[in-house]
């Protein structure tokens, strides 16, 4: 007889598989998350065939819920350099990653083998043994492996104050006041013709309006710092000439071009 949890693991697997693959040789980070975000939901529905409510309950609202989805708007909203990928700042780091990806799917293969070959129990026995999923996992995580249990929480919260402590930046100069960047910022427009004034918002167009889409000039030109420069880096800024091409044919239909005017120029239906 085969059982719901088997058909969960032969069902979702292939999706498992393809998101981890997707994770690791996206080139957007956002993609990257989000292939990861289905990764874990399939986890999340292969506790819940195993009969393992707890952990079902705990990765979608807990992992996927909470921590993930928070560092996927964190990356939306920051976003992450293309250079940055390309400087090594640890030595050796590739190479480690290389054997720890190799040690991985050696442990992969040997798991499911294992699955595959052998005769697994199940999750039953073991909450019959406590009276129930949670039960169980109380036992073990607070009396057989409590001291490993707090000693991980303890190095999390000593990583947690460690990146803190490394990301704090001391002030070595004077804070400037707002007098002081008016005058560097005439001074550079004194010496480079940088404008002085704030950077150009975004264009907002009819059927697209997003931080992708750069501004045009009056003379229909694209203003290149209308956009973000991590935008411009990671090559997602919207072609404004397809933006406007629409609008364009739109006119065109509302109020066609008459021969005897000049190009461009259109006259209304029913003037003229």
């Amino acid at each position: 007889m085969v059982t719901g949890a088997e058909v969960a693991f032969w069902l979702l697997v292939p999706v498992m598989v393809l998101g981890a693959l997707g994770m690791v040789l996206s080139r957007k980070a956002v993609h990257s998350a989000l292939c990861l975000a289905a990764v874990m939901i399939c986890l999340a529905v292969q506790y819940a065939a195993q009969d393992a409510p707890f952990l079902f309950a705990v990765q979608i609202i807990v992992y996927t819920g909470a921590i993930l989805m928070l560092f996927l708007f964190v990356l939306m909203l920051v976003g992450v350099d293309v250079s940055d990928s390309l400087v090594e700042t640890i030595k050796g780091q590739r190479v480690a990653a290389v054997v720890a990806g190799v040690a991985f799917a050696v442990l992969l293969v040997v798991a499911v083998g294992n699955a595959v070959v052998g005769s697994p129990v199940g999750l039953s026995e073991a909450n019959a043994a406590n009276g129930g999923n949670v039960q169980g996992l109380a036992a073990l995580i607070f009396n057989r492996y409590v001291f490993a249990f707090e000693a991980t929480s303890a190095l999390l919260i000593t990583a947690a104050v460690g990146a803190m402590v490394l990301a704090h930046r001391e002030r070595l100069t004077k804070k400037k006041g707002q007098a002081e960047l008016v005058t560097e910022r005439m001074q550079r427009y004194a010496r480079t013709g940088q404008h002085p004034g704030p950077l150009p918002t975004p264009g907002v167009f009819a059927r697209h309006n997003a931080v992708d889409t750069p501004a045009l000039l009056p003379d229909g030109s694209i203003a290149e710092d209308s956009v973000s420069a991590t935008l411009r880096a990671r090559g997602e800024i919207s072609d404004a000439e397809s933006l406007i091409r629409p609008t364009r044919a739109t006119v065109r239909e509302i109020a066609p071009e008459d021969p005897s005017q000049p190009p461009g120029k259109t006259v209304p239906r029913g003037q003229g």
